[in-house]
């Protein structure tokens, strides 16, 4: 299994960062070795600067990625990269391939722009939900939820439910089990419920 994490400029640190940490955890503790590999992915071979200033550099871009199975997608400043038919369209073709498409608080405004929420429940940082259910009428945004999942499509709460939404994810994929062990290496206390 392939872990990708879409990163751009002005991305929150934290829903990239926390994705992150999950899945190498789970990766470096799983007997299962089911994650093969987790990898930041951003539209061009350039370091990103997100939020802060913080300079990440990307393992690949657009054109140089393997396959991906997860592509979790990052909250932040987004509005420029919902205007870039390059990425809306590289997100909706990766959705054709991988098992499932996720996003972390306001990433959730990429995926709709991608077509990718149409008539699915969904949620995203409580200060974004209000204007993700006005820009996106045809998406039924929930309140007061660490994260939804849709089966193909799993959304997160702002930041830190990014967390929360991997350590499910590592559970619905692989196994209880290493959810429960990633997070204890990690010192988190997940809420293992999404409401």
């Amino acid at each position: 299994m392939n872990v990708a994490i879409f990163v751009y400029d002005n991305a929150e640190v934290m829903d990239f960062s926390g994705p992150f940490e999950v899945f190498t955890t789970a990766k470096r503790l799983s007997k299962e070795n089911a994650i093969e590999d987790v990898f930041l992915i951003a539209e061009h071979d350039r370091p990103v600067i997100a939020r802060g200033d913080y300079l990440v550099q990307p393992h690949y871009s657009f054109e140089s990625h393997p396959d991906i199975d997860v592509l979790v997608v990052v909250g932040g400043v987004h509005n420029d990269e919902m205007d870039k038919p390059a990425v809306t369209a590289w997100i909706d073709s990766v959705s054709e391939s991988a098992t499932v498409v996720s996003s972390v608080c306001s990433g959730a405004f990429l995926l709709a722009a991608a077509g990718l929420l149409d008539g699915l429940e969904v949620t995203t940082h409580w200060d974004d939900q209000k204007e993700l259910a006005e820009q996106f009428p045809a998406v039924k945004v929930l309140p007061d939820r660490r994260w939804v999942d849709q089966g193909h499509i799993v959304t997160s709460g702002g930041i830190t439910a990014g967390i929360d939404m991997s350590l499910h994810l590592v559970a619905r994929l692989v196994s209880q089990e290493l959810a429960d062990i990633t997070a204890h290496q990690m010192e988190f206390n997940w809420a293992r419920q999404a409401g």
